[in-house]
């Protein structure tokens, strides 16, 4: 599964650029902090909630997340 390997690379970059740790993240995403590493780590898939829940963390809308995701991967494949 590259895709979920890739997602969990992209998700920690995107967290990594704006500064924060992975706890401090997770708290301001209200994720559980063991959720968040499990995803940038590729130990879990990301539901759909969380994913709504990173992209209001970022300061993004959840098709503006998607739509960064699609050119990051678009350079791996």
């Amino acid at each position: 599964m590259q895709y979920l390997k890739y997602l969990a690379e992209f998700l920690k970059q995107k967290r990594i650029s704006t500064n924060k740790t992975l706890n401090s993240f997770a708290n301001y995403a209200d994720i559980e902090p063991a959720t968040l590493s499990r995803y940038e780590n590729s130990q879990r898939k990301i539901s759909l909630e969380s994913f709504v829940k990173i992209s209001k963390g970022l300061g993004l809308t959840p098709a503006e997340l998607f739509d960064e995701y699609d050119s990051y991967i678009k350079n791996k494949i």
